[in-house]
């Protein structure tokens, strides 16, 4: 069978995946922070807070795997991540101008489906180790093990909004 002439090769698609990751990862901060920012329950805000950095520390441990890998930051598409994240805010929660208890529900489930998107490239990452020396299995480890806690801790604070608001 001839070779497409036009497909790209393994080192682009690569840098596309990644730069999808990241573009991803720049919505997923700034929404955790304006989760955490938002939020009016004292209990859950320092939960949310301890999330946000922790998603934060995973883009910055992408870009540094993006630069072992020599792939260069398709800065578009960081800014289509971030303008991703502020359109958003512009979804039908029952309340026009301002915010209701539905937009934390909404916010904290946008948190647990980012977080499971980021799981999936760690794991996506963790094949590639296998064949490519630059990458640190045991650092894609920690930060899949971490996702997963992010995943309950989210999980956990979703599921308590979601039966405050139908008391």
């Amino acid at each position: 069978m001839p070779e497409d002439v036009d497909a790209p090769s393994s080192q682009r698609m690569l840098e596309i995946y990644l730069n999808d990751h990241l573009a991803a990862a720049t919505g997923g901060v700034a929404l955790a922070r304006r989760a955490t920012r938002n939020n009016r329950d004292a209990a859950i805000t320092p939960r949310l807070a301890a999330v946000a950095r922790e998603i934060e520390q995973d883009r910055r441990s992408l870009l540094a795997i993006m630069r072992k890998l020599d792939v260069q930051v398709a800065r578009y598409k960081v800014a289509m991540g971030w303008a991703g994240e502020k359109a958003g805010r512009l979804k039908l929660n029952g309340g026009l101008v301002n915010r209701t208890p539905l937009s934390d529900l909404i916010e904290l489930e946008a948190l647990v489906l980012g977080v499971q998107g980021k799981a999936a490239g760690w794991r996506t990452l963790l094949t590639i180790a296998e064949r490519e020396p630059r990458v640190n299995t045991d650092m894609l480890r920690n930060l899949l093990t971490r996702a997963q806690q992010q995943f309950d801790e989210l999980e956990s604070i979703r599921v308590q909004i979601a039966s405050e608001m139908t008391t």
